[in-house]
């Protein structure tokens, strides 16, 4: 079964999540909302951002890129299957990734 997750589907954060598959998911979305260098302890953690301030059509393949390799290294427990943008009216330039994946059993 595929699942989408998106950076603003975090809501507030279960520690301890029984159910496996809310579990992935939060912890998809909570990459997806890190950078790195930003947790103490753990400064590889989250996305690298490299793509920030690039030209659309070279940034949306380098989050792709970055999005993959981060659900490889932190969440193992689910492949990537796909991933689309939406832009925001509002701010110009601004990519919202949706992630697309399949849950390892």
């Amino acid at each position: 079964m595929v699942y989408k997750v998106r950076p603003q589907d975090l809501g507030a954060i279960k520690l301890n999540e029984s159910d496996a598959v809310a579990s992935v998911l939060q912890n998809i979305a909570i990459i997806l909302s890190t950078r790195q260098q930003s947790v103490p302890l753990y400064r590889g953690f989250g996305m690298p951002m490299r793509f920030i301030d690039k030209p659309i059509p070279v940034a949306k393949p380098m989050m792709i890129a970055e999005i993959q390799e981060a659900i490889m290294e932190f969440e193992p427990r689910a492949t990537l299957v796909g991933v689309t943008f939406e832009t925001d009216e509002n701010l110009p330039g601004t990519l919202i990734p949706t992630v697309e994946v399949e849950i390892n059993e």
